[in-house]
């Protein structure tokens, strides 16, 4: 792997992961030193990050970790309902339902799995949200709707860790998710559209509330 690529990639794990948190300076310099390798390769990985959106110019000479504010929040979520719901359509139309019988199987575990705190119960939701993105992705078969998702998706991962330490959220998420699967398997596009519409709307509420807290006292975010 080339050192720009191993660069980028390292960059873009701290700013989803939220170990570079939103404001943060990206200095070439400071970068290559930290990662191990030259300048060349991180301006190469902070120019793609910056085509990605995950990062902005701070100053003509200076990125930095690009802001995770209320008004971006919801410009994502705008995005995420033209995309999703429709993906999640098409998907009902076009899917095999027995690819999608699996994920129904562990998403009824989820809350459970969810109600006991615990890292691996996270890490298996996550992993079994990530198994429906891809299932999605093979069911739309539309190249072009499923790059513009892939995107939004990379967006998504920063504001869903606002909800990390909060399960009973993660366990509504779950039973959101386990609708829009049980109707993409009926076949029902119109259900796993609204479906998919009510899960995108509580987890905004939600990506909302949480930034709303952690601002200080009479400083809303705008």
């Amino acid at each position: 792997m080339r050192a720009s690529d191993r660069a980028y990639r390292a960059l873009r794990e701290e700013i989803l992961d939220g170990v570079l948190a939103p404001g943060t300076a990206l200095a070439e310099v400071e970068q290559a030193n930290r990662l191990g390798v030259s300048r060349t390769p991180v301006r190469e990985a902070l120019a793609r990050l910056e085509a990605d959106g995950l990062a902005t110019a701070a100053s003509p000479r200076v990125l930095q970790v690009s802001e995770l504010s209320a008004a971006s929040i919801t410009a994502l979520y705008e995005l995420r309902e033209a995309l999703e719901e429709q993906a999640a359509r098409l998907a009902a139309m076009r899917r095999d339902p027995e690819r999608f019988e699996g994920l129904r199987s562990r998403l009824q575990l989820s809350p459970g799995q969810l109600a006991s705190g615990d890292e691996g119960g996270l890490r298996d939701y996550y992993d079994t949200v990530d198994a429906l993105d891809a299932e999605l992705d093979a069911a739309v078969a539309n190249p072009l709707l499923i790059g513009a998702l892939r995107n939004a998706r990379l967006h998504s991962a920063r504001v869903r860790r606002l909800a990390r330490q909060h399960p009973e959220r993660l366990r509504a998420a779950a039973s959101e998710h386990l609708l829009i699967v049980e109707a993409i398997i009926a076949g029902d596009a119109s259900l796993a559209a609204h479906a998919t519409h009510v899960h995108l709307h509580m987890s905004l509420r939600h990506a909302l509330a949480s930034i709303e807290a952690r601002q200080p006292d009479g400083h809303r975010v705008a």
